[in-house]
């Protein structure tokens, strides 16, 4: 699946190489230590980059990458990377992406403060550049990832987590980033309102996408090293996600008052119990079919712009959010 990202890569080459130098300087503080140490550590171990691509393949295809798009994906990926280190501290996880996690090496106080350090330096780049169109975005996007998160929390404590509040849940805790990014990557360029939130549109439905992929992974026997997240931690902190709401809401009485339990009473036995129910109920054929739809439906809004290599690689990369194994 890297190479397939690798070739997506070749079309924004010299976009990326400049945005890694920019995201190095603009990450590190130069005077305290041991900022440097762990956003040193964050820096060499770097992700996929799937949101600061989506910023430069967006405004490549609409017109000419500007100033303001280094800016902008630089940005995006503070927040992201900000809300993964917060999201291990909570999920109490040791490990991200086959390495050990911030709060792992440096424990929970320094964890938490480096992720606001993080956020601190998005907020920075927006308001050092008179970018208020940014600002207002990324004080949208903070409020919707916190509220999603808060509301998987309240709903998953009482177990009763419909399609709906599900869908509103990973919309605000990963679509509304990735949205973001297509839209202020057309920003970025000065394309008119309407293109801006079609690429908005075109965001949310890949966002959609790619949770659902995400909490696919929870169901699979893969050792976490591959899927980059500690399997079963879904379950673990009793999260309903697509496969086993609709699971539950069709499994017989019976069977479904022995799924609650399992989940409330929650071990490592009873998750292949839950894994059992949700296959036999049809659970992951239904998330992965939503995925697809939304798959499809950003595809329909790329079908309005013009036939080119940028294009091209938008659709490639849209794919590889649903086919990819980590």
């Amino acid at each position: 699946m890297n190479i397939i990202l690798e070739k997506i890569k070749t079309t924004i080459k010299k976009e990326i190489e400049e945005f890694e130098k920019q995201f190095q300087s603009v990450i590190q503080s130069n005077n305290i230590p041991i900022i440097d140490k762990v956003t040193h550590y964050i820096i060499h171990r770097k992700g996929k980059l799937i949101r600061p691509i989506f910023v430069f393949l967006i405004a490549k295809m609409l017109g000419k990458v500007q100033k303001k798009t280094y800016h902008t994906a630089c940005l995006i990926e503070l927040i992201h990377t900000a809300t993964l280190v917060h999201d291990d501290v909570i999920d109490n996880s040791f490990l991200r992406r086959g390495s050990f996690s911030i709060n792992a090496i440096w424990k929970n106080k320094i964890a938490v403060l480096i992720g606001d350090y993080l956020l601190s330096k998005s907020l920075l780049i927006a308001t050092n550049n008179n970018y208020y169109d940014l600002l207002k975005m990324i004080c949208k996007i903070i409020r919707n990832m916190s509220e999603g998160e808060l509301l998987q929390i309240e709903k998953s404590k009482k177990l009763n987590i419909t399609e709906k509040i599900y869908n509103q849940i990973i919309y605000h805790k990963t679509a509304s980033l990735i949205a973001a990014s297509c839209e202020a990557g057309a920003r970025s360029i000065n394309t008119d309102e309407e293109t801006a939130l079609k690429m908005r549109k075109f965001g949310i439905f890949t966002g959609m996408a790619f949770q659902i992929k995400d909490d696919l992974f929870d169901y699979e026997e893969k050792n976490e090293k591959y899927t980059g997240k500690p399997v079963g931690i879904d379950l673990r902190e009793k999260k309903i996600t697509l496969p086993l709401i609709y699971t539950i809401q069709k499994a017989s009485k019976k069977d479904k008052k022995c799924i609650l339990n399992y989940i409330k009473h929650y071990d490592e036995k009873k998750r292949h119990k839950i894994i059992s129910y949700v296959k036999e109920y049809g659970g992951l054929e239904y998330a992965t079919q939503k995925m697809i739809k939304f798959r499809d439906n950003a595809l329909k809004i790329l079908k309005l712009y013009p036939k080119g290599i940028i294009k091209e690689a938008l659709k490639i990369m849209v794919n590889f959010i649903i086919e990819r194994n980590q």
